[in-house]
């Protein structure tokens, strides 16, 4: 699943396919930002807009 469509996709949706990305393929959110060269803070602001925090120490974001 591509990641570069995140403005526009599904929070809850996006939420989940982010944390499947982080446990199944990266070794944190940096790597994955970087591996699908989009934007941290947006995408952050992206799902803390629909109530999601990303959690460092258990790579999730809930």
């Amino acid at each position: 699943m591509d990641l570069n469509n995140y403005a526009t996709m599904d929070p809850v949706m996006l939420m989940s396919i982010v944390n499947m990305k982080l446990r199944d393929e990266f070794d944190g959110l940096d790597d994955l930002v970087r591996y699908y060269d989009i934007d941290k803070t947006a995408l952050c602001a992206r799902l803390e807009k629909a109530g999601f925090t990303y959690f460092a120490d258990a790579k999730q974001f809930r």
